[in-house]
């Protein structure tokens, strides 16, 4: 999926990001996102941080339908997690969670460690802005 309607900024002399931008500029109607958690309609969490990951963005992936759009949507995710550690030691496996649940979109992002989540049982947190093709 391609973000025909974003462009990613990307200032003269700054090396290309992988796996995000440091901006994205475009027009449309925005979708904002919650905070999704890597919990299903039922409440039930995914069973460790890579499943909640997943979870959280399949999440994200089921609103933007909701909104009529889809990942390509995508200007800006923060991310929050509680254990900064089980982000870094999970890179290879967060990035094809990442491509099989999002695709090869990628937005702004953010990403902070928190001390807890209002659940106890969630890890990981996902905001998400999305800006729709259209005026």
């Amino acid at each position: 999926m391609t973000q025909t309607h974003l462009k990613q900024l990307l200032p003269e002399g700054w090396p290309a990001p992988k796996g995000y931008a440091n901006g994205i500029v475009g027009s449309g109607t925005f979708a904002l996102l919650g905070g999704q958690i890597g919990w299903d309609a039922d409440g039930k969490f995914a069973d460790g941080f890579l499943g909640q990951v997943r979870q959280a963005l399949a999440n994200i992936r089921v609103l933007l339908e909701a909104a009529g759009t889809g990942p390509e949507s995508l200007a800006r995710l923060t991310w929050y997690v509680t254990d900064m550690e089980a982000y870094r030691s999970s890179l290879r496996e967060l990035g094809a969670i990442y491509r099989e649940e999002i695709g090869r979109t990628y937005p702004s992002m953010a990403l902070v460690q928190v001390v807890s989540l209002v659940e106890p049982e969630a890890m990981v947190e996902i905001e998400a802005t999305a800006i729709l093709p259209g005026a």
